[in-house]
């Protein structure tokens, strides 16, 4: 695929991105686009590779190694290369729903496991899967395209997040009846008020929101299923039912101190920033707040860093990040080979605006937060340096001895992930869950306990990528619909 010569002849060119120290200035996205002529040569850099593990969608040492939606990447590289963006998109879409979503916070497995990956650079596909996408809409090629036929089938979504808007377009093409119901007051889950603006700028969603609107799908906001719509109500009105609520709790951090005043969740945060920016109000509105503050994020996943990000627009004093696990080494380690996911230090962009701003990186690593003080509010976060070691077979953090440190906080943000989707509703629907807390529904079926309800994304398989959760999305309403067209 690409040119023969391609990655002998080109090198790895990265996309373009606003500068960080102007980014920073304001709340619009940082991607930009990409000359055309530089996008061929980068997909002239796809190998005629013979076994392409770039769209494999499997895990190795737990870890996902390939595209989880299986993208069709060395063929629509080579129409790139060769100028046929149409027809790249149409590839693109056979097996992508929303690859403006994916394109844009997607982590790219796919590149951890391209061959070249092996001793060069690897093809730059997730930014030629964005441009794919934007060039679709640009041309005017992406079209509202309702379904001929409609089955006499009814189905309820429950989630507007990546897998419930997949699982709603695909049965929606298939002529059922979708109903969204979305608890918040804007469609898109996660993706609208989990991930900051400068990252997924709304506007990405509401615009595919509204072409599935045209082709059938119905959403309804403000609507929480179990609290203000009966979930009997539910089973009655629909004939079949996929759950697509998230893995929503977070971890919480139960160190001394954790009641005092300015300790909050990142998603709150995160959360309440994307809603009043969308709401157009003022930022003295922000009940949470890091303007001219100390601010600690405890985490160093991408919700950390979206908060880094999200806390520099806001005005913060400092920015520090806080990281139990020990600095990832700048090349692949040899206990870690291609194809598996590089596990190799990488700056993103909140990093990097950090670095711009303040002069250094906001990371600390191998560091454990121990307490917190403060006089009804926090102002002080106690710390200690760990190292790693193994007992009973598993790794664990031990603390340093002296090596105790204090930080000053105004703000501390709990970044470290999520723990099981909420169960109030599951309770009520009678779903049986895992042992983590999860969904029961076999992967590939689906299917809970409750004949006629299916679940999908996060709350089935716990706290993943957006790009699985469309990978569960795209299964789920495919037995669903044979469910229903027995």
């Amino acid at each position: 695929m690409g040119k023969v010569t391609g990655f002998l002849e080109y090198e790895r060119e990265n996309h373009t991105e606003r500068s960080p120290g102007e980014r920073i200035k304001d709340w619009h996205e940082f991607h930009q686009k990409t000359p055309t002529q530089q996008l061929q040569k980068q997909g002239a850099r796809c190998m005629d590779c013979g076994v392409p593990f770039c769209h494999s969608g499997m895990s190795l040492s737990n870890m996902t190694t390939g595209c989880p939606v299986n993208n069709l990447i060395p063929d629509w590289n080579d129409l790139v290369y060769q100028g046929k963006w149409k027809e790249a998109l149409k590839l693109l879409l056979k097996t992508n729903n929303f690859p403006e979503f994916t394109g844009r916070v997607c982590p790219a497995p796919c590149e951890g496991s391209c061959v070249l990956g092996i001793n060069n650079p690897p093809v730059t596909i997730k930014n030629i899967e964005y441009e794919i996408i934007e060039k679709g809409f640009e041309n005017g090629w992406i079209k509202a395209m309702p379904p001929q036929n409609r089955s006499e089938k009814s189905v309820a979504i429950v989630g507007s997040g990546p897998a419930g808007l997949a699982s709603a377009d695909e049965l929606n093409k298939l002529g059922h009846s979708v109903t969204v119901f979305e608890r918040h007051d804007r469609i898109g889950g996660l993706l609208m008020y989990g991930i900051p603006n400068m990252k997924l700028d709304k506007s990405i969603i509401d615009r595919r929101v509204k072409i599935m609107e045209t082709e059938g799908v119905k959403f309804q906001v403000n609507t929480e299923i179990g609290v203000n719509y009966d979930s009997e109500k539910l089973l009655k009105d629909f004939d079949a039912v996929v759950l697509c609520t998230g893995a929503t709790v977070p971890r919480d951090l139960p160190a001394d101190g954790r009641n005092l005043k300015g300790i909050h969740f990142a998603m709150d945060f995160l959360h309440e920033n994307t809603k009043n920016l969308l709401d157009k109000k003022d930022s003295s509105d922000l009940s949470i707040t890091a303007s001219g503050k100390n601010v600690i994020v405890i985490g160093g996943g991408d919700t950390g860093t979206d908060c880094v990000g999200t806390s520099i627009r806001q005005g913060c004093k400092s920015i520090t990040q806080l990281e139990i696990m020990p600095q990832p080494p700048t090349d692949r380690p040899d206990n870690n080979p291609w194809p598996e996911w590089p596990k190799i230090l990488r700056t993103d962009y909140g990093q990097e605006e950090a670095i711009a701003k303040y002069g250094h990186d906001p990371r600390v690593f191998e560091t454990m937060t121990t307490s917190f003080e403060g006089d009804g509010k926090i102002t002080t976060i106690n710390t200690v340096k760990v190292e790693w070691k193994s007992e009973n077979n598993r790794f664990i953090p031990v603390p340093i001895k002296g090596t105790e440190k204090q930080l000053p906080a105004d703000l501390v943000l709990l970044a470290m992930g999520f723990t099981m989707p909420e169960n109030n509703l599951l309770k009520k629907l009678d779903i049986n869950t895992t042992q983590q807390s999860n969904i029961d529904a076999a992967y590939g079926k689906f299917q809970t306990n409750v004949e006629n309800i299916f679940a999908a994304g996060d709350a089935r398989r716990g706290q993943s990528l957006v790009v699985w959760a469309i990978n569960e999305g795209r299964g789920a309403a495919k037995a669903c619909h044979a469910f229903l067209s027995v």
